[in-house]
């Protein structure tokens, strides 16, 4: 690994305070970016590593504190005033014209050639591809490049604009292992170059792959900053939790039973009428949890939406304990006791602006003991809050709590909670720990298994490769639309399942 430099900072911030209403999310931090380091900033959700970046890029303003770039004390009104300081950030959803090509969205914004700016921007790219191993094709369209590519095209845009300090918010959530190394490839090329570059992450192991130091956060706060090769990952989730986390879960062999969920032949069209899911068959039986593996975009979405009844299904069967499930509407399906906990929370997880209390009954109010003739028995309904809210461990001043307040990993937990309460045959799980922290995540992944020993069927379907390998007794890996191989995990390897992800190699 190559070492950081030992010169001046690139950046200096002292004493940053960020207040949001009702929330301290920086409290007095400070942080520093040397050239030609990787530095990874760890922390739970909403410890305000984000928010501490947000500020670099000059998307918020600090309350209190100062920043200093390149050694000058500097106001970063705008991101803006950000690039011309050579800052430059990556965000999680890219900001691209899928219509026009790569060179088109580079010259629209930092061209300055008028009589042929994409002259220009196809020499600036070949000189990237040069200098950083950057390889993406200048006359491809946004819409035909894969995410990975698509990533690198945000890169190049941050170079094209003179970026020296690179900031990552989760570079590769959506990334197969082969595109994350290869993107690991190019910042080791920028580290090389005396860039500095903020690694924002919450795979304890990238740390140790690719950065030279780390800087843990936990309530708005710096807990610590460790060179990595003085850290461990038992030690960087402690600082991050405030307690130890298990990492190796004590997984038995299952032992699966009869089918509870069976998919034949199933099409469904996507959100622009084309096939998102292409003639894909499968069962989950009781006592198992099969997974999916993919990277984001390849149908995923659209097969649980229509399972669970969210999105019609073009052709094909969707069986549930034997009973036609084809078509049927959300609460139909949940009445034959499948439990689903969505990918996004907000949009089909809870009601953010209703409590605490009444989320945690939207699945089952209408029955008995919650409904009283025409009345609902808020009494009982809280009684069932204050429940999950002891048995599930979520941090919740009252039950009158709006939703919408809680964090990430809490308000996971109130989802999960609520669906497993109901004693489902089947829990359909779609990026059950996505976004959330160490500790967060080994909750609900001890959760599922512990519900795959009681004999429940699991469908889970991650975009975390270590999470689908870990917990699942069979793993599909889906591509376009297709599942391109069924496979038990102790038979394959990582790299094998990430060839499957990518469309290059077909397993039996």
């Amino acid at each position: 690994m190559t070492r950081a430099s030992n010169g001046e900072p690139l950046v200096r911030m002292e004493g940053i305070v960020k207040r949001f209403p009702g929330v301290l999310a920086n409290d007095h931090v400070d942080f520093e970016l040397l050239p030609g380091e990787i530095h990874a900033l760890l922390g739970e959700n909403g410890a305000g590593k984000t928010t501490l970046m947000n500020i670099l890029y000059g998307i918020y303003q600090p309350d209190e504190g100062q920043i200093f770039v390149k050694g000058r004390r500097v106001r970063i009104r705008s991101p803006r005033d950000a690039i011309r300081l050579g800052i430059g950030m990556v965000h999680q959803h890219f900001l691209l014209v899928d219509k026009h090509t790569v060179a088109e969205n580079l010259a629209m914004g930092y061209a300055k050639s008028f009589l042929n700016p994409l002259r220009e921007v196809k020499a600036r790219i070949r000189d990237f591809t040069e200098r950083y191993g950057i390889q993406v094709d200048p006359d491809a369209y946004i819409w035909q490049l894969s995410v990975g590519e698509q990533q690198k095209v945000e890169i190049v845009k941050a170079l094209y604009a003179g970026a020296d300090i690179l900031i990552l918010d989760e570079p590769t959530s959506v990334l197969t292992p082969q595109e994350a190394r290869d993107l690991f490839n190019v910042l080791r090329r920028m580290r090389e170059d005396g860039k500095g570059i903020v690694f924002i992450t919450h795979k304890l192991s990238e740390v140790f792959e690719v950065a030279d130091r780390v800087t843990v956060m936990r309530r708005g706060k710096v807990v610590g900053t460790l060179r990595v090769e003085e850290a461990t990952k038992e030690a960087l989730a402690r600082m991050m939790v405030g307690r130890d986390v298990v990492f190796e879960l004590e997984r038995t062999p299952g032992r699966p039973g009869e089918p509870v969920l069976e998919v034949r032949d199933l099409t469904v069209l996507g959100d622009r009428g084309r096939e998102a899911v292409r003639g894909v068959s499968f069962e989950v039986r009781e006592g198992e949890i099969f997974g999916i593996a993919g990277v984001a975009g390849n149908g995923q979405r659209e097969l649980v939406q229509a399972i669970v009844g969210l999105r019609r299904v073009k052709s094909g069967s969707v069986r549930v304990t034997g009973v036609d499930a084809t078509n049927r509407s959300p609460r139909e399906i949940a009445e034959l006791g499948v439990g689903h906990i969505p990918e996004e929370r907000l949009k089909f997880g809870i009601v953010p602006d209703m409590s605490v209390a009444e989320n945690s009954v939207l699945k089952s109010y209408y029955r008995p003991p919650y409904r009283k003739g025409l009345l609902l028995d808020y009494g009982e309904i809280r009684r069932t809050a204050e429940s999950l809210i002891n048995e599930y461990e979520i941090a919740v001043p009252s039950p009158d709590t709006r939703a919408r307040l809680l964090s990430g990993g809490n308000m996971q937990k109130l989802i999960v909670g609520r669906e497993i309460r109901r004693d489902p045959k089947l829990i359909v799980a779609s990026n059950p720990t996505f976004g959330l922290d160490v500790g967060a995540t080994e909750y609900i992944r001890k959760l599922l298994l512990r519900k795959r020993d009681e004999r429940k069927a699991i469908l889970l379907v991650s975009g975390d490769l270590d999470e689908v390998i870990q917990l699942s007794d069979r793993i599909a890996v889906m591509f376009e639309g297709r599942f391109v191989g069924i496979v038990r995990p102790e038979e394959v390897t990582r790299e094998e399942i990430g060839l499957m992800m990518s469309g290059s190699e077909v397993l039996p």
